[in-house]
């Protein structure tokens, strides 16, 4: 398999980076497993799904943050279970905690979102984890959208558990919208449920339209991801991306 790009700034301002979604299921699991795989994957930013949401929540997801190389950017308990994640190459301009609407009866669900910089390249961020039901979930999707555009930035990325494989009408209504990045660039391996034994694809990583996907997939062989730390870590894969993001255009 490839080796994904190192992220990096270009001679001409725009920046590569990695970014990874992981439903990691509250850190029930092999903790330390799950960091390992993180670390290795050398994301500047994770899209978490299933964080931890009731006691000491924040000190639970700051040491993972830590023990992973990374920093808590956003999310948790405070968006219903998405969290986000960077590196220190990552510059924060804002951030924002957003719940859903509530459907009785169902679990509630909510985005983490954020807008960095990687040098000069502007990039809106969106983590999100969808509902098990089909009607809530599509108009999620919906929502999901919605919530992009509004961050007022010309390109950027979301990702998560979206509950639905491609064929789906939630997952297609984003693929139209969005670039698929595993369908954009495959690498990698493409099922996340379950590490066990995986049959399907029902998370996924999106970018908008004037990033460049230079791959994206489940990083089964990256040095340093083993596949027993993939099967303690939690009980979905993660999904990795390299994407190219624009630098920004000169005034005029």
């Amino acid at each position: 398999m490839a080796l994904l790009p190192n992220s990096r700034t270009e001679a001409d301002g725009s920046a590569v980076i990695r970014v990874l979604s992981y439903n990691i299921r509250s850190m029930r699991d092999d903790t330390a497993a799950l960091a390992r795989v993180i670390a290795a994957c050398s994301p500047d930013l994770v899209l978490v799904q299933e964080a931890p949401r009731f006691f000491r929540w924040r000190k639970k997801l700051a040491r993972l943050a830590a023990a992973s190389g990374q920093v808590v950017l956003t999310g948790g308990a405070t968006a219903a279970g998405p969290a986000i994640l960077c590196g220190l190459r990552a510059t924060v301009e804002r951030t924002e905690d957003v719940l859903l609407p509530l459907t009785p009866g169902l679990h509630r669900r909510g985005l983490a979102t954020a807008v960095v910089r990687f040098g000069g390249a502007r990039l809106g961020v969106v983590s999100c984890h969808l509902s098990l039901q089909r009607d809530e979930r599509l108009a999620q999707g919906g929502m999901l959208l919605d919530r992009l555009a509004g961050l007022g930035v010309e390109h950027a990325v979301a990702g998560g558990d979206l509950n639905e494989r491609p064929d789906g009408p939630t997952f297609r209504r984003l693929a139209e919208n969005l670039q698929d990045c595993r369908a954009t660039a495959p690498w990698g391996g493409e099922f996340t449920s379950t590490p066990a034994d995986p049959r399907q694809r029902i998370d996924a990583i999106f970018a908008s339209r004037g990033v460049e996907v230079l791959g994206c997939g489940v990083p089964l062989d990256l040095p340093g991801v083993t596949r027993a730390d993939l099967a303690a870590a939690t009980d979905h894969l993660p999904v990795l991306a390299a994407l190219r993001v624009p630098a920004p255009r000169p005034a005029v």
